[in-house]
């Protein structure tokens, strides 16, 4: 590669890199400028919400969204909050695209006439509509105020405020204060958020790094490393070979990838004409999906332990040509990579990922290519500097050795999805999946064993098409899935249910007993994960279900509610979107008469404990 295209490509990522990531703005101003001792004005900031985020107060305690002013010529009254976009609760309102806080002063009779300096500060925390914040902002700002002359003022004139400077409180306020009645308009309800909205471009091109860095970041992620040096051995068998065609494989590698992300984006871009609300992770609750993924990972483990290779019957010499390259192993290499990162997409991109569901269906279409560039990218950096493979050991015996290991390690991917269809379904039914994976097992090896380039034609044909009936016939006979019906609780509303797979002490989410835990003052830990989500699990393992943890837990009398997400649950996907999250885990910490702490997506002992010791336990 030309040092000149090498140049290209780190300009253009410095400059991607150098895009403006932020758009909020503040203005204040002061209406009139120019007052006399006695008379009133008002302070107003407004404040521009990017598109995609927006501002949240507590119309109770609106801790981190005010409007403060300070001058010593003047008397300042109570900030007057406008009507919400959206009243999400009676302890949240929130504001998009834009918000003006109101705050009403007199100046003083004593005041002289002149300039008066008037410090004003707005104290901000915009959010993401996923439920990512960013940290509290503040603008400041030194306006200036006119102070004329008093002309007949009437001697002791007092300095009392306005009735229009009532007090923030849950019921509905007046758009702007008005200055000289005490009587208050009627508010109209607020109009719901615009989610379709085209967003500005600074933030568009923040997203989409996002989603290149998130790309980048899948490689290693639980879903994704046990397969990487699959792909890592293949390079090197080409590298080996032949070097020069080792930018040729990661960009065929990088094709399977783009081609299946694009495909993902087709399937949300319907969805999202369709008026469908697409939640991340929820392909596997759907047991379909878990046994279509399971199948290939089971019939790729089956190929590096020597079970069989694809052959075209009849058609040797093409055969014979692909293999040598092995374009087509790189190609499904990017399609297989594909289908095992998808479980780990949304966590890692946070934010990101409903901003995407948002977009018009052509830039859904950029964000998820982008993510596919990403997750391709090592790759792409090994074909463009094939110096560094010179790290490379020569090939010998090892490798043989190292891809039958990597089969096993697939199988052990296989059973977490056969441990996962368990939880799907009945045990029953997961003896069938077992009579599938036989059948499927025994067809790839009568395809392996004889549709080979030294049997005939005929012979080549039979064992390609009886394996694929035998299959079908297994997949339609021992795979659909049986009606089920929903257990009724037989619990009182409320109860305590002991939480399966879970450690004594932890009870079955409901809402109606967090909020009566919280209510009777109790601190409560909500976790909500899935047994095919990878997160989840190590969160649980590492942190959660740990006995150091959980005597923490006890010693500080909190009580700890799980919600399982395995299979399909409404209640649990809707208390996800309440708390604008896009999947699991979900994990927050609920402490009476404070906003609860969302934790992100991989948890540590210590920011939990922390949290705890903020919340006075």
């Amino acid at each position: 590669m030309r040092n000149s295209h090498k140049l290209l490509m780190m300009i253009g990522m410095l400059l991607l890199l150098g895009l403006p990531l932020f758009s909020q703005s503040v203005k204040f101003s002061l209406q009139p400028q120019t007052l006399k001792p006695g008379e009133k004005g008002i302070l107003k900031a407004t404040l521009t919400i990017p598109e995609g985020q927006k501002q949240s107060v507590n119309p109770k305690d609106p801790e981190y969204f005010y409007l403060e002013a300070n001058c010593p010529d003047l008397n300042f009254g109570k900030v007057t909050y406008p009507q919400p976009t959206k009243v999400v609760s009676d302890e949240e309102w929130n504001y998009h695209p834009s918000v003006t806080l109101s705050l009403p002063f007199t100046v003083k009779t004593t005041a002289q006439p002149g300039t008066k300096q008037v410090k004003a500060l707005l104290s901000y925390n915009l959010c993401y509509e996923s439920g990512m914040c960013n940290p509290p902002e503040e603008a400041e700002k030194t306006l200036i105020l006119t102070v004329a002359a008093a002309e007949g003022m009437v001697a002791g004139k007092t300095e009392t405020l306005a009735p229009e400077t009532a007090e923030l409180q849950s019921a509905e306020l007046p758009e702007t204060l008005q200055t000289q009645t005490a009587a208050s308009e009627q508010s109209t309800p607020p109009e719901p958020l615009k989610s379709q909205t085209m967003p500005p471009w600074s933030e568009i091109f923040k997203y989409i790094l996002f989603a290149f860095l998130g790309g980048i970041i899948l490689n290693i992620t639980p879903c994704v490393l046990p397969i990487l040096p699959i792909r890592i051995m293949s390079i090197m068998n080409q590298a080996q070979k032949d070097r020069s065609k080792v930018l040729n494989h990661t960009f065929v590698y990088t094709l399977g990838v783009l081609i299946s992300f694009g495909i993902m984006a087709g399937v949300f871009i319907a969805l999202q004409q369709a008026g469908e609300s697409a939640g991340w992770g929820l392909q596997n609750q759907n047991p379909g999906f878990v046994l279509a993924l399971m199948s290939v990972v089971f019939v790729f483990a089956l190929s590096l332990l020597g079970i069989f290779e694809i052959h075209a019957p009849g058609m040797s010499a093409a055969t014979q040509a692909t293999a040598k390259g092995g374009y087509s192993g790189s190609f499904f290499g990017g399609i297989f990579a594909f289908l095992m990162a998808i479980s780990c997409t949304g966590p890692f991109l946070g934010a990101a990922l409903p901003f995407a569901f948002r977009l018009p269906p052509v830039l859904m279409m950029v964000f998820f290519l982008t993510l596919g560039l990403g997750f391709a990218f090592p790759f792409l950096l090994i074909g463009f500097f094939p110096k560094a493979l010179k790290i490379i050991p020569k090939p010998g015996d090892w490798m043989v050795i190292f891809k039958e290991l990597m089969g096993f390690v697939l199988f052990y991917l296989v059973y977490t999805q056969l441990k996962t269809i368990l939880m799907l379904t009945s045990g029953d039914y997961f003896l069938k999946v077992i009579w599938y994976l036989l059948i499927l097992g025994f067809s790839v090896w009568l395809y392996g064993r004889f549709v080979r380039y030294e049997n005939s034609k005929a012979t080549q044909w039979v064992f390609t098409i009886l394996p694929i009936l035998l299959i079908v016939f297994a997949a339609v006979t021992y795979l659909p899935l049986p009606e089920t019906k929903a257990a009724e609780q037989p619990v009182e509303v409320g109860g305590l249910i002991p939480a399966p797979h879970a450690p004594e002490g932890w009870y079955v989410f409901s809402e109606e007993l967090l909020n009566k835990s919280v209510a009777e003052g109790k601190t409560v830990f909500l976790d909500i994960g899935a047994a095919w989500c990878k997160n989840c699990m190590t969160n649980e393992k590492t942190v959660l279900f740990t006995e150091s943890m959980m005597q923490e837990f006890k010693s500080k009398n909190v009580v700890l509610l799980r919600g399982d997400f395995t299979k399909k649950d409404e209640t649990l996907f809707n208390w996800i979107k309440k708390h604008n999250r896009a999947g699991v885990p979900f994990n927050a910490l609920y402490v009476p008469g404070k906003e609860p702490v969302i934790f992100g997506e991989l948890l540590s002992k210590g920011e939990i404990s922390e949290s705890l010791r903020q919340a006075g336990k």
